[in-house]
């Protein structure tokens, strides 16, 4: 039985990249949040991090870069990533966000997470993984 997959990529590791304005500002900000190591310092308009089992989150200069607008708004940019971090205490984590640089978004929809805004603009949440 044919599942369709048969020429399928064998893949190793995921990478992300984030588009910004200044990749050293989102580096410090996301190695920081996420306690993870700054292991490619900022260099012809990249940076990146790295968790303890090897996930990089890299971010690259675009020249001219809009940040997204949360909650979308006819005409403007949107939101090109969101990601999710699950956390034990929601208040707690929201703090940090912000002490490390992120706002918290004006609209908020979920009583278990919390919409943030990185310092790029990108929005990003905090959940708990409580029932809604």
């Amino acid at each position: 039985m044919s599942t369709g997959f048969e020429n399928k990529l064998s893949i190793k590791k995921i990478n992300i990249v984030i588009d910004c304005a200044d990749a050293g500002i989102m580096a410090d900000f996301y190695s920081k949040l996420l306690d993870w190591e700054w292991t490619h310092p900022q260099a012809n308009g990249w940076a990146a991090i790295t968790s303890p089992s090897g996930t990089v989150i890299a971010f690259q200069e675009v020249e001219g870069y809009e940040a997204p607008v949360w909650p979308w708004t006819q005409g403007k940019q949107g939101q090109m990533i969101h990601l999710d971090f699950y956390v034990d205490n929601l208040e707690e984590a929201v703090q940090t966000a912000v002490k490390y640089g992120a706002k918290l978004a004006e609209e908020q929809y979920f009583r278990t997470s919390r919409t943030m805004i990185d310092p790029a603009g990108h929005p990003f949440c905090l959940d708990t993984e409580e029932p809604e």
